[in-house]
């Protein structure tokens, strides 16, 4: 179902931390609030309770460097950008 993912850590309103994937599904894969609750679910079971994302994003394409190296300092300063655009 995900071609290719990256998380960081994203504030909330109550001043806490919580996990954003940004997700690419596969070709054959369509973004639905059922397939965040799979992956989710997936994660909690691979991982720890705490680790799963609270939020998740389906985007076409993740920023990347010329040798293919996420940038995930520009999915937080996207994130920051959304979180003042509410706010103002």
């Amino acid at each position: 179902a995900v071609f290719e993912a990256a998380v960081i850590g994203v504030r909330d309103h109550e001043r806490f931390v919580v996990i954003k994937a940004f997700v690419i599904l596969a070709n054959n894969f369509s973004a639905s609030t059922h397939l965040e609750e799979e992956l989710g679910q997936f994660v909690k079971k691979r991982l720890s309770a705490h680790a799963y994302p609270r939020l998740i994003e389906f985007v076409t394409e993740l920023p990347k460097t010329p040798s293919g190296k996420i940038q995930r300092f520009l999915l937080r300063n996207q994130e920051i950008n959304k979180q003042q655009a509410k706010t103002a």
